[in-house]
């Protein structure tokens, strides 16, 4: 789990302002990210956000949000409680034990997206920087948020096509 700091230390990756800006990563997944302040990430970078009116779970490869808590304090409580099944712990601990810890800005990338049938396995991932697999996960996002389950697609990555 990887919670923003609100200001940086020597060691801090990106503070909490930073990976709110719209310059970073948010602008890939248009309206889906807005009115919502994003405060952590799993390993694979689903985020959790504060909405108006509670805590959500942001699938960051669909855009999708699904209520989480009510308050910080139950937040960190279902967190902790829970914590291999809302962290993807298992998953990163058995790639720390194959390959070490993940460098600061780098999360776990799936080849094929989970929400698509890839496999939530090792043989299914590889080590991608952060903001990078976010723009990426929103530009699939926005391709596919109006598509019912089971549609076959053909995503399309680079510039906007004419």
């Amino acid at each position: 789990m990887h919670v923003f700091p609100t200001q940086c230390s020597p060691n801090c990756e990106i503070d909490l302002e930073t990976w709110n800006s719209d310059a970073l990563w948010r602008h890939s997944y248009g309206e889906l990210t807005q009115g919502l302040l994003f405060f952590a990430e799993d390993v694979v970078q689903d985020q959790f956000c504060l909405s108006p009116t509670r805590i959500l779970r942001f699938k960051a490869e669909t855009g999708q949000t699904v209520p989480f808590a009510n308050s910080i304090e139950q937040w960190a409580d279902r967190i902790l409680s829970n914590h291999k099944a809302e962290t993807a712990w298992p998953l990163a601990n058995e790639w720390q034990a194959l390959k070490g810890p993940l460098p600061h800005g780098k999360r776990l990338m799936p080849k094929t997206p989970f929400f698509m049938g890839g496999e939530f396995a090792l043989t299914n991932l590889w080590e991608g920087e952060s903001i990078e697999g976010m723009r990426f996960k929103g530009d699939v996002a926005t391709q596919t948020k109006d598509l019912v389950d089971g549609t076959s697609v053909k995503l399309h990555f680079g510039p906007p096509r004419s």
